[in-house]
């Protein structure tokens, strides 16, 4: 099983990154999708999900409006496309797969927002 990140970086407040998370390993289309981020010092948080079908996106109150979650299950990717990145968004970035008992993570990636 794994989890690849990908598309982090360092981006200007104001800016856009988009991240991508692909999958192998296990049947993705079963499995609903999220990312979460870590920021130094606190805790990991979850910024968006969404379901197995590709429906019902929810996102943490701190990025709606921004952040946009989707998927790809014909090519076992899920993303984020952040728009009006604050510094606050800086973190590691981890994608999450989930379905029943099984919960597999990435090894994440860093967004950095600075001037």
């Amino acid at each position: 099983v794994q989890l690849v990140e990908s598309g982090g970086g360092l981006v200007q407040p104001g800016g856009s990154l988009r991240l991508s998370c692909a999958a192998s390993g296990f049947t993705f289309s079963n499995y609903a999708m999220s990312w979460y981020r870590q920021a130094p010092g606190k805790g990991r948080e979850l910024v968006a999900r969404i379901t197995s079908a590709g429906g019902s996106p929810n996102y943490a109150d701190s990025v709606k409006g921004r952040f946009t979650i989707s998927r790809d299950n014909a090519k076992n990717t899920v993303y984020l496309q952040m728009n009006s990145l604050k510094p606050e968004d800086a973190a590691v970035y981890y994608c999450n797969a989930h379905w029943k008992w099984f919960d597999y993570w990435g090894q994440g990636t860093q967004v950095t927002v600075s001037s």
